[in-house]
């Protein structure tokens, strides 16, 4: 850009100087970017707290909706009879005795003479036209036969009438067939009948199975179903049979307390979570001795130290948890159910005490669900943790409040970090334009220094 060379022009070592001089500008740019990273981190530590935030007000969310409370376990004293939950099923023991199960109908149509007809040779073909009326509750349908149609052909055509009966060919020992008809479904609803008077002289028929209702008594009233299963008998459950007992099996209905014991420690992990990164970003990072401990700094210890907000928000959470449901249940205080704030402010949890306050599911579930009023109190420790989340996380919240102020601080910085820059590069042309110059100038000295130098010692050889 210019001589920087010594010995040229004005012999001065010009990059150097620069060098040093653009360089002492640029001092207060390492502060800056110092500061800058700072920031950054409180960013990246604050994005943190949202994220855990968020999670402790999602399971909130989950302690104060009834579905957290409404769960039940279903046990049976017979593995043959199986219950399964439908919707919000209410605790109870039933007693059931399988009487009779559910069953198709089968009926067998081939060879005249019922039971002992002769059945048909393979791929007979039934000789003359005819019809079949098949009737299944107030349907009925016409099969067309043909002279020239085997029971194959029947059964295609029985099959795309579609009447709720399967039909199939079911071949004997000796190579003879038969006619299966058999209901889709079980059940008396499902009973058909079928007509022969205008069919092939050579089919018979014979009802090897009738269509029935399962049967149970169920704590001693008989109740019926068309399938194996009682979909609607009991609210909010279903319980399947598969074999006739000879007495009653007992099917329980508990609430899932396991359920709830896990819901209530995902709480008590969440909050954990939060406080844990809480203290640790507003821990201090000096020694007894005043110095600042540099492992610890690097692992994130105290990125927060001395900000209000993330002191504030600790301090909030941890009211919360000391406070009192508005529950009118015998449960009130989390400590009630074996929740307790050690030193650090974690929580921890005594099962014991839970077991126990899980034997009162109504009152467990007052404690942290409880509804506030219009005012917003009287709310239950989940419902209170869940609104103070929300107002949070809102968008004009203080977290976002925060982190906005955050980017802010980092967007400044980096301005001035760009004014330091454009001033150093300022100086750096305009230093290099003045040496130049001095250089250029110190040039024409030199030259007409040594024209008169040499003049004057012409003159004294004259």
């Amino acid at each position: 850009m210019a001589i920087s060379s010594a010995g040229i022009g004005s012999g001065l070592d010009v990059a150097k100087i620069v060098e040093q001089t653009v360089a002492a500008e640029k001092v207060p740019l390492k502060k800056l970017e110092y500061k800058a990273e700072g920031i950054q981190t409180q960013i990246s530590t604050y994005g943190e707290i949202k994220s855990l935030t968020s999670k402790l007000g999602d399971i909130s969310s989950k302690l104060t909706r009834d579905s957290a409370w409404n769960g039940v376990t279903i046990s049976s004293s017979n593995s043959t009879i199986t219950g399964t939950m439908t919707g919000i099923a209410a605790p109870g023991t039933y007693n059931i005795k399988v009487t009779q199960l559910a069953q198709a109908q089968t009926t067998v149509l081939g060879g005249a003479g019922g039971a002992g007809g002769i059945a048909l040779a393979k791929d007979q073909t039934m000789g003359t036209a005819g019809t079949i009326k098949l009737t299944m509750g107030t349907e009925s349908k016409d099969i067309a036969i043909e002279s020239s149609d085997t029971l194959t052909k029947i059964a295609t055509k029985i099959n795309e009438a579609e009447m709720g009966i399967q039909a199939s060919v079911v071949t004997d020992v000796d190579g003879k067939e038969r006619l299966m008809l058999r209901s889709k479904e079980t059940g008396t609803d499902k009973a058909f009948t079928v007509d022969l008077s205008s069919a092939p002289t050579v089919l018979g028929q014979n009802t090897t199975q009738n269509a029935q209702n399962a049967k149970v008594e169920l704590n001693g009233l008989v109740v019926e179903s068309s399938s194996n299963t009682f979909a609607n008998t009991i609210p909010g459950m279903s319980f399947t049979v598969s074999e006739v007992t000879s007495t009653a099996a007992t099917l329980n209905v508990k609430p899932d307390t396991e359920a709830m014991k896990k819901n209530i420690q995902e709480f008590v992990d969440a909050y954990n979570e939060l406080n844990d990164l809480l203290t640790k970003s507003t821990k201090s990072v000096r020694t007894a001795d005043g110095k600042v401990d540099q492992s610890a700094q690097s692992s994130g210890v105290g990125t927060l130290q001395g900000d209000s907000t993330t002191v504030s928000l600790q301090n909030s959470l941890r009211m919360l948890t000391q406070g009192i449901s508005g529950s009118k249940g015998s449960l009130t205080r989390l400590s009630d159910i074996g929740i307790q704030m050690q030193e650090g402010g974690k929580l921890s949890l005594d099962a014991s005490k839970l077991d126990k306050a899980l034997t009162n599911v109504d009152d467990l579930k007052g404690l942290f669900a409880n509804k506030a009023d219009s005012q917003g109190q009287g709310g239950g420790i989940a419902v209170n943790f869940k609104n103070f989340t929300d107002q949070l996380l809102a968008f004009d919240g203080t977290l976002n409040t925060k982190s906005d102020s955050l980017d802010s601080k980092l967007k400044s910085n980096i301005a001035e970090q760009d004014k330091v820059n454009k001033r150093a590069d300022a100086l750096e042309k305009r230093l290099y334009a003045q040496y130049s110059a001095l250089d250029t100038k110190m040039a024409s000295l030199n030259a007409l220094n040594a024209y008169v130098s040499q003049m004057v010692t012409t003159w004294n050889k004259a």
